[in-house]
């Protein structure tokens, strides 16, 4: 099998890079295997503390390829959803993923590809660079997606960006609140790797997992159900190890480090 996806790790951030170039890095059954695969070596790797989603190429992600599209035509309901949840199960492992994942976004992030960037935790973005969710504009629907996008932009925001189909630029994107900056395509990855290394020295592993852990569960329940669990979740964060590690650094005046 070719390396539709790449991994390496340097300083204690992890790269994982979609590398299908001559594809715009579209998206068929084997490169979401592969991005799967990559997340679950991530998650696992002690070497690495951050993880940054990126792309080899002119384009970040065009979406779904051709072949695929094709595909779906003879697909049986069976097929269908089995291939629905494989894409499914990929968003699930960036979004429950304890270490941060970071979006590297150089140039198209369409449909698919704009789903890779909106359930990663950050986005950095170029001002080239173009993002979408088109499926309506071919008779599909933006499901697994949009599961997520409600998550982060009013609904109001939702309705406009997946009923319309609309393709957008990074400053759009950034006033939208689905990516975090804009920043020249020269600047991107030295921005990028900055902002990772920060995150890798100034916080504790430990509780990062556990307030992604908690974003993601205390937005399901009611208020007195997500009062209990996070009075919970508090006591067991005092028990972690790293939780005593920066108390004694703080009491002590002594610098942590993570």
């Amino acid at each position: 099998m070719s390396n539709l996806v790449l991994y390496e790790v340097n300083d204690r951030v992890g790269y994982i890079t979609l590398n299908r170039p001559e594809k715009r890095n579209a998206l068929s059954f084997e490169l979401v295997q592969q991005l799967k695969d990559a997340l679950v070596v991530a998650e696992r790797d002690e070497n690495c503390k951050v993880i940054v989603l990126k792309a080899n190429g002119d384009a970040f992600c065009a979406g779904a390829d051709l072949a695929y599209l094709q595909q779906l035509q003879s697909n049986t309901f069976e097929e269908n959803l089995a291939d629905s949840q494989h894409l499914m199960q990929l968003f699930q492992l960036i979004y429950h993923c304890k270490k941060i994942v970071i979006a590297q976004v150089q140039g198209a992030a369409l449909a698919g590809g704009s789903g890779l960037a909106t359930v990663c935790d950050f986005c950095f973005a170029t001002p080239e660079s173009t993002f979408g969710y088109t499926e309506v504009k071919i008779g599909f629907v933006p499901a697994i997606v949009m599961v997520f996008l409600v998550r982060k932009v009013t609904e109001q925001r939702a309705k406009q960006l997946l009923l319309t189909g609309e393709v957008f630029a990074a400053d759009k994107a950034l006033e939208y609140g689905l990516i975090n900056k804009v920043v020249s395509s020269e600047e991107l990855a030295e921005t990028v790797n900055a902002f990772a290394q920060q995150l890798c020295v100034q916080t504790s592993a430990q509780s990062v997992g556990m307030v992604k852990e908690m974003l993601a569960e205390v937005q399901q329940l009611s208020l007195e159900e997500g009062l209990h669990y996070a009075a919970n979740m508090n006591a067991n964060a005092r028990a972690t190890a790293d939780c005593q590690k920066g108390i004694a650094a703080f009491l002590n005046k002594e610098k942590i480090k993570w």
